[in-house]
């Protein structure tokens, strides 16, 4: 199974707009943004897990500062508060766990 950017960032933006939806007009822009990100970042996960260049500990390490500039960004650009945004992108991590962790073969989300 190969990621697709594409796929995956419409996932995430479906997750972000249903737990953001109050703010969904002020965020939807940078949320396009982020998730996109958070996609090509996972995408290149999955590229260097097959060529074998990466560890699943290195792989939750590059994810986990994707994951953390998401939500800095998200934190800054709408006021959002963090309960909100933790819970969008815990949202959007579930709504990708099954395709990213079966691409990988390990748990990464």
């Amino acid at each position: 199974m190969s990621l697709n950017v594409a796929e995956l960032s419409a996932t995430m933006l479906q997750a972000f707009n249903s737990e953001l939806s109050d703010k969904w007009p002020d965020i939807k822009d940078y949320a396009a943004v982020e998730a996109k990100k958070l996609a090509e970042n996972l995408v290149m996960i999955e590229r260097l897990q097959l060529a074998g260049e990466i560890t699943p500990q290195q792989a939750r390490l590059h994810h986990q500062i994707q994951r953390n500039t998401t939500r800095t960004v998200l934190l800054t650009v709408t006021g959002l508060s963090r309960v909100a945004v933790e819970q969008a992108i815990n949202a959007a991590m579930n709504a990708l766990k099954d395709s990213v962790n079966g691409a990988l073969n390990f748990t990464l989300l």
